[in-house]
């Protein structure tokens, strides 16, 4: 079966990290852009950070400086480095791939103040 598996969310205070994981199984993983999008209670889903296959980065303006995006193609994973976390960074995290098109199931990320 095709999927996707997020894991590594949790509840952390203002200024601690997180690193996020996505294992993706039964795709050509080094051929998909991948992507990890939020969603806040009641706001609508967004961008936080691509890769290309050929690991070209983008993020959204609200994480520059603070979030990395990587994969390690060898393990079908893609990582995503949260630092300096903020209250409003609190969402529920999902993982994309493009080629087919799927995303995870979420994990919950919540930063106290």
């Amino acid at each position: 079966q095709v999927q996707l598996v997020e894991s590594g969310g949790g509840l952390v205070q203002a200024g601690e990290s997180l690193r996020l994981s996505c294992a993706a199984s039964r795709i050509i993983f080094s051929f998909n852009t991948m992507a990890w999008y939020r969603q806040a209670p009641g706001k609508q889903r967004e961008l936080v950070a691509e890769i290309t296959p050929g690991g070209g980065t983008d993020y959204a303006d609200s994480v520059k400086g603070r979030f990395t995006i990587s994969r390690e193609n060898a393990k079908n994973t893609v990582y995503l480095q949260m630092n300096n976390l903020k209250p409003e960074d609190t969402a529920v995290y999902y993982c994309k791939s493009s080629r087919p098109v799927l995303w995870g199931q979420g994990t919950q990320v919540t930063v106290s103040s």
